[in-house]
């Protein structure tokens, strides 16, 4: 006999969800209400910045030179730092129902490797959840990737289970460019996927600050004085991963500064070429991963994109250039959702998800078996 599941009465909750995206470049904390129908309201959203010496460290962690004590004490250390952020937020607005922390990943393994017959796919989020209900005297739920890797899929892309809840019905592709790209489309004639298109920011953000000690390209203003080196591009366009079929995900894991440097011996030498040529890899990229996994499947007529990217002047031009006039390029603002804090709403909306017991991974999006209730549940008592 079937089990029955006896699911309490759905009600709307007011969520502080967190967000460190693969860029690092801040905590995205956002104060969210989230609907019964899945639908949510951004109240507030705030970009907390590391400490400095904070942020050194999980940069360390992500080019392999941290020991298990490093990555033991930053767990509980960022941990404290996604506390501060909400704090900022319950100052003002009081104290959510409950915090939704997606954590800082710094590992992600999305490969069937094995040892005797054992599975190595996993994925590493931390931001000790204990610290922050500590801290904040709230609910936590995180660690939401492990329990779709358990049921066999990539613990990627998770945001794909949001974007279906609030662009449904339509035969739009959603694109976020953070550190890495990721895109979902949704369409009434096929079954909603995504995948990670390849980078997004990483590789230009490394550049800008080896080349010119910034932490990024504002307003595209490097990559619009330099020249596209269409030697350098061909060579980089050439990756495996960029043919590999969906479902897919990377990261830093797989983009890392080792994989950078090589790519730049066959780099032009101004070093503006360069930034011109990386930010032509993302949109390229993207445009070739939709001419190869979206048009065959489903005929798209808008692109919507999100993320750090979405501000990126340079970037979107040459989006627009690379992908059919026919298909309109809107932002995240033309729906009344922030490019920047999009990811953190769609984070609320997987953690209300938890809170009610409600299935909220997609499998057609990351090769899981089956659907789960995505994330675990830290209680203040």
């Amino acid at each position: 006999m079937a089990k029955i599941v006896i699911r309490e009465e759905l009600k709307p909750k007011r969520v502080i969800a967190l967000m460190s995206g693969t860029s690092c470049d801040s905590i995205d904390a956002g104060l969210c209400d989230v609907f019964p129908d899945l639908s949510c309201k951004l109240i507030s959203g705030i970009n907390y910045e590391y400490p400095e010496h904070i942020k050194s460290k999980i940069f360390q962690i992500f080019s392999g030179d941290a020991t298990i004590k490093d990555i033991c004490q930053i767990n509980f250390a960022i941990g404290q730092c996604f506390s501060d952020a909400c704090k900022v937020l319950i100052s003002e607005f009081g104290k959510p129902d409950f915090i939704s922390s997606h954590g800082q990943t710094i590992y992600h393994y999305p490969f069937d490797e094995r040892i005797d017959n054992i599975s190595l796919k996993s994925t590493l989020q931390i931001g000790e959840s204990a610290v922050i209900a500590e801290n904040t005297g709230c609910d936590v739920i995180s660690n939401f990737r492990e329990a779709d890797i358990a049921a066999g899929g990539q613990g990627a892309p998770l945001v794909c289970f949001a974007d279906e809840k609030w662009f449904h019905n339509k035969n739009i592709a959603i694109q976020n460019i953070g550190g890495m790209s990721n895109v979902t489309v949704v369409s009434d004639s096929c079954e909603t996927f995504g995948f990670d298109t390849g980078p997004g920011n990483v590789l230009i953000d490394y550049c800008m600050q080896k080349f010119f000690n910034k932490p990024y390209d504002r307003d595209g203003k490097i990559g619009f004085s330099g020249k596209i080196c269409d030697s350098f591009l061909d060579c980089l366009m050439q990756d495996e991963y960029y043919y590999k079929n969906p479902p897919k995900t990377t990261g830093r894991e797989y983009f890392t500064k080792q994989y950078i440097e090589n790519a730049l011996k066959f780099a032009p030498q101004n070093p503006e070429d360069i930034i011109a040529t990386l930010t032509a890899l993302t949109a390229k990229t993207i445009a070739s991963a939709y001419e190869r996994f979206v048009y065959p499947n489903v005929g798209i007529n808008e692109v919507v994109v999100g993320g750090g990217g979405a501000y990126n002047p340079f970037l979107m031009k040459l989006l627009r250039t690379y992908i059919p006039k026919h298909i309109e390029l809107k932002k995240h603002e033309d729906y009344g959702i922030s490019s920047n804090f999009k990811e953190v709403m769609a984070f609320a909306v997987l953690g209300y998800c938890t809170y009610y017991n409600i299935p909220n991974n997609l499998p057609s999006c990351t090769g899981a078996k089956h659907r789960v209730v995505l994330g675990k549940i830290t209680k203040h008592v």
